[in-house]
């Protein structure tokens, strides 16, 4: 009897170390600079995502790409269609500047952040995030107007279970 309780002990024990060991790479939504998870999204090392919105001045969309890397998420590109107020008329030091299809494009972008806060759209912005080909609006997940904190993380079991997972993968 003492070493069946034993066993179970020890089981017990390691099912909540398996359960705190980080595993999980995530593209994550805090409510503002805090730990509480909002949503995440599913990811994997050196996968690319996009933010997409609804410029509120010129309606039209823009289109940010952000690479995943050691914790860090670079900002790669640049697209939009119109210059006007808040949008760059060019590119930066490395930077390529051209236009395709209608649209205005800075590619080759190496801006590294460990986070970037994000106020989602409340009216006319329509945030979305674009992962492998889907989009998922943002408003299904956070709540129009909130602030949010995105990062690049590794969570564990426990730490995923606080938060609404935004994709299947």
């Amino acid at each position: 009897m003492k070493k069946q309780l034993v066993a179970v002990l020890i089981l017990f024990i390691a099912i909540i170390l398996i359960c705190l060991i980080p595993f999980k790479n995530i593209v994550a939504f805090h409510y503002q600079d805090t730990d509480k998870l909002l949503a995440y999204l599913s990811v994997n090392e050196k996968d690319t995502f996009q933010i997409k919105y609804t410029h509120s001045i010129h309606l039209t969309d823009v289109i940010e790409t952000y690479e995943l890397s050691n914790k860090q998420i670079k900002q790669i590109e640049l697209s939009y269609e119109t210059f006007a107020v808040g949008m760059p008329s060019g590119p930066e030091g490395e930077e390529i500047f051209e236009r395709k299809d209608g649209r205005y494009i800075i590619s080759n972008m190496n801006r590294i952040f460990p986070f970037f806060d994000l106020s989602t759209g409340q009216v006319v912005a329509n945030h979305r995030v674009v992962y492998k080909g889907k989009e998922y609006e943002l408003k299904k997940y956070i709540k129009p107007g909130t602030w949010v904190r995105v990062s690049y993380e590794t969570m564990n079991l426990f730490q995923l279970l606080r938060g609404v997972k935004i994709n299947e993968g």
